[in-house]
């Protein structure tokens, strides 16, 4: 068990009146538990549910005035990650696995597996069907892309990151989540806090169905996958983006932390200290 003190604070420039769509909540699953967990909003503002889906995905929905917004939330989170350090860890035949696995074996907006099936095979398919096949991926592609932010922008694709050979987080997982699928692996994208990151933001791993579960992985290695709360899962980065704005508005301010705690399964459960959510 692991605790996790973790939130964010992201603030726009507001033009016309604009909705906001946040995916910036984490969910309690079988993954994890959530304590303390709170939001705020400058000016104040009713945060609406929006249904969570089938993967237990929270948005947030808020319809905001012109002005400097602002919205902040933090939470204590108590992790129970499954180990994806198990090399006896099987591919599944396509017929036994679960109904909903086989979404995550299509071409999705990012992922574009069918362009890529040749070169899937071409470079993995002679290996060892199972974990070190997966991790051969993983680590294939944290050596042949260069971690470089603002290298790739929203349209980018896992096609486009393997021409250019660089790429941020998301890239990274898209890719892997490409490859994968290409094999006929079943692969989604994961978004959330991850500990020790540098810099401090919103991480992207990727997902794998192995034997009998998901496994996480995380190919930029810039983080310990035994340290990330997850906010979401989809068949790539568009099912799970942090923000979605539709009207007028520019981020002004975005700031994400996640650091470890203490388990004592009670007096360590508080909330984050209210100026951790002061304007910059």
């Amino acid at each position: 068990m692991k605790v996790i003190n973790l939130g964010c604070q992201l603030t726009y420039s507001v033009m016309a009146p604009a909705n906001f769509l946040f995916q910036i909540s984490v969910p309690q699953n079988n993954y994890q538990s959530v304590w303390n967990e709170g939001f705020q909003t400058t000016p104040e503002y009713e945060l609406q549910v929006c249904d969570t889906g089938l993967l237990g995905n929270r948005t947030h929905r808020v319809l905001v005035q012109p002005g400097e917004f602002t919205i902040g939330y933090q939470a204590v989170v108590e992790l129970y990650q499954v180990s994806s350090l198990d090399t006896d860890l099987i591919e599944v035949a396509h017929a036994d696995l679960p109904a909903d696995v086989l979404t995550y074996l299509n071409p999705s907006r990012y992922c574009e597996s069918d362009k890529l099936m040749k070169f899937a095979w071409d470079t993995f398919g002679y290996l060892q069907p199972g974990y070190s096949r997966v991790q051969a991926i993983a680590d294939w592609v944290h050596n042949h892309l260069s971690y470089t932010p603002g290298s790739t922008t929203s349209t980018s694709s896992a096609c486009d990151v393997l021409l250019q050979c660089s790429g941020v987080c998301r890239d990274y997982a898209h890719l892997c989540i490409t490859l994968c699928r290409a094999l006929g692996i079943p692969a989604r994208y994961v978004t959330g806090y991850a500990v020790d990151l540098q810099p401090p933001d919103f991480h992207g791993f990727h997902e794998v169905y192995l034997s009998d579960r998901w496994y996480m992985f995380d190919a930029t290695k810039l983080a310990p996958v035994s340290g990330f709360a997850r906010i979401g899962a989809g068949r790539d980065a568009a099912d799970v983006s942090f923000a979605t704005i539709i009207g007028a508005a520019d981020s002004m301010y975005h700031y994400v932390w996640a650091t470890e705690g203490v388990s004592d399964n009670t007096d360590n459960r508080q909330p984050m200290p209210n100026d951790a959510l002061s304007s910059a």
